[in-house]
């Protein structure tokens, strides 16, 4: 294996390939398929969600971008099979940090986890075009390119890794390149603690003129992970 292939691989092995499906978009972000009729959306960062793949069938015009998608859609599907494995296996030993009601049980939390990434790798070979590789805090679109960006588990859920100016420089690019709104899930952190930032960050969204505001969603599995954070452009 030359040096190229083994760093990345271990680029590889440092990303988590598990994603979200369609429905649990609508229900995170309060979404209505009808809401998003006529919009571009930008799904950032999109994982292994299916989102843009169920999406874009179902005339819902979405891009998806992630530093994931530098790999070839065979090495994703093959890195995305084994992180479901063993997310399933930490899941049974941590059950209790999750709430089962939208998901009755980790076999059926398997299933949606296993649509998303086969829906998503199936798409990304079918239509390549939507699947964007980025390097946050830096996005390759255009100013006012989408109406609506939506971003899940990523922003606050990290804050032990992300500092306080990687989050501001990330919104500042999310709002360059979105017209309307943008849509954050969740606004707590692996343990389930609110960002500890986030008034700051709040204050700062609106002092440049957005409108902000913590909606309570139906969406609930991990414990405390209920409300989106709704920034609207003024």
């Amino acid at each position: 294996m030359s040096n190229m292939d083994q760093s990345t691989k271990l680029e590889l092995d440092r990303i988590v390939f598990i994603g979200r499906t369609f429905e649990e978009y609508l229900d995170m972000f309060s979404l209505s398929k009808d809401s998003l009729a006529g919009k571009k959306i930008l799904d950032c960062p999109a994982g292994a969600c299916s989102f843009a793949a169920v999406g874009n069938k179902q005339d819902v015009d979405v891009t998806a971008a992630d530093i994931a998608y530098y790999h070839a859609q065979e090495d994703l599907l093959h890195k995305g099979l084994q992180d479901i494995e063993y997310a399933m296996e930490r899941m049974e030993k941590a059950r209790s940090h999750y709430i089962w009601e939208y998901f009755r049980d980790t076999k059926h939390l398997k299933e949606h986890r296993l649509s998303a990434l086969n829906n998503c790798t199936d798409d990304m070979k079918e239509s390549p075009e939507r699947y964007i590789p980025v390097s946050l805090p830096s996005l390759p679109f255009k100013d006012e390119e989408f109406d609506i960006l939506l971003s899940a588990h990523f922003l606050f859920m990290y804050a032990d890794r992300l500092d306080y100016q990687f989050h501001v420089k990330t919104l500042q690019e999310f709002l360059r390149v979105t017209k309307e709104e943008i849509r954050i899930f969740p606004i707590v952190n692996l343990e389930g603690k609110r960002y500890e930032y986030l008034d700051q960050l709040i204050s700062y969204l609106l002092d440049i003129g957005c409108t902000v505001e913590e909606v309570k969603v139906q969406y609930e599995f991990q414990a405390n992970a209920n409300v989106m954070l709704l920034i609207k452009k003024g």
